[in-house]
């Protein structure tokens, strides 16, 4: 190998698992991984957290998240601080557990966070069917659900991010595919190697990469193909498109992209959380010093953030790369500065 191979990964499950397994240790200097945009609590803008802090507040609602939202700080403090002064927050492990407790507190009102990428939004829709079903209307959804696709296509027209290849997603291709992807070598002239999880699956995803470098070949693989179809799910497709619209959404460090946000479609807007509780979203800086948003970018690695692991650590987070079990900077500091 000669000269130095910027690959990103955009998955944080991948980042995660690639300092649980101590991956970069068995790397060739010469690679360089960088983590992306891929944990879905992380790109929440600011506003998203002060919206669910609002809700939360609302006299004699139920606010239902998952629990890596809990702790993440907003201008308003965050949703333990809510539930600290008296806020019902309830940490859910599925969308469904939503659906129940407004089932068993109706007509008290029940609001689910929708957070995560195309991964989780066929589960979240199928929670809003249940929904409608039962007839349940003290139930609302907030939708902070996010497409990967746009998200990779306006980072990868930063010309300061000079990457070699991308290291994508195994679970969002799960339900989209391989195809989605098929601009990255088109428009940027960029190999992408859709990787499973297991130590093994990520290194032979970056043997597959640096090949694909090497040879100049700009291409989409799957390595993950045990899981992932060049088609992906239909199924899982089809109920997305039925309950969900791609709209143009804010994302923490990429500013506001086209069609990268998913918001209930006509038919159901009878669910949305912001249009019945009049939730204000206007944008909102990021907390003073957090450089979580260069960190989503590829811009700046966590240790680079004069904040990371001195006045940022997990127990007191300046901003939710710190905070979420995905992101990139609670990884660094678990498993580097801690060591």
């Amino acid at each position: 190998m000669s000269g130095t191979y910027r690959l990103m990964e955009v998955c944080g499950t991948h980042t995660v698992n690639i300092f649980r397994f101590g991956l970069r240790s068995v790397l060739p200097p010469e690679v360089e991984l960088l983590s992306g945009p891929g944990c879905p609590v992380c790109v929440m803008p600011q506003e998203e957290i002060d919206a669910l802090v609002q809700l939360a507040e609302e006299s004699g609602v139920i606010l239902c998240v998952f629990g890596d939202l809990i702790k993440v700080p907003g201008s308003r403090g965050s949703l333990k601080e809510a539930r600290a002064r008296g806020a019902e927050v309830r940490i859910i492990y599925s969308p469904m557990d939503a659906v129940r407790v407004a089932q068993e507190k109706r007509p008290q009102k029940v609001v689910l966070a929708g957070v995560g990428f195309e991964t989780t939004a066929p589960a979240h829709a199928v929670a809003i069917l249940e929904a409608r079903r039962r007839g349940l209307n003290n139930f609302f959804f907030f939708s902070s659900l996010r497409l990967m696709p746009p998200a990779l296509k306006a980072l990868l027209s930063d010309p300061e991010l000079r990457l070699h290849g991308l290291i994508l997603p195994g679970h969002v291709s799960t339900v989209i595919g391989s195809r989605p992807y098929e601009f990255i070598p088109r428009e940027f002239g960029l190999p992408g190697v859709i990787t499973g999880f297991e130590p093994r699956d990520i290194l032979e995803g970056i043997r597959l990469l640096l090949r694909l470098i090497r040879e100049g070949r700009a291409e989409i693989v799957i390595q993950y193909a045990r899981v992932v179809q060049p088609e992906g799910n239909p199924w899982g497709q089809r109920i997305i498109r039925e309950v969900f619209r791609p709209v143009e959404g804010r994302w923490r460090g990429l500013g506001s992209i086209p069609e990268s946000k998913l918001s209930l479609a006509e038919d159901y807007e009878d669910f949305s959380a912001e249009r019945f509780f009049k939730v204000a979203t206007a944008p909102h800086p990021e907390p003073p010093g957090c450089r979580c948003g260069e960190v989503l970018r590829g811009r700046l690695k966590p240790p680079e953030c004069p904040l990371f692991a001195r006045l940022c650590t997990p127990e007191n987070p300046h901003g939710p790369c710190m905070v979420s079990s995905e992101g990139s900077c609670a990884a660094y500091y678990r498993f580097e500065s801690q060591t």
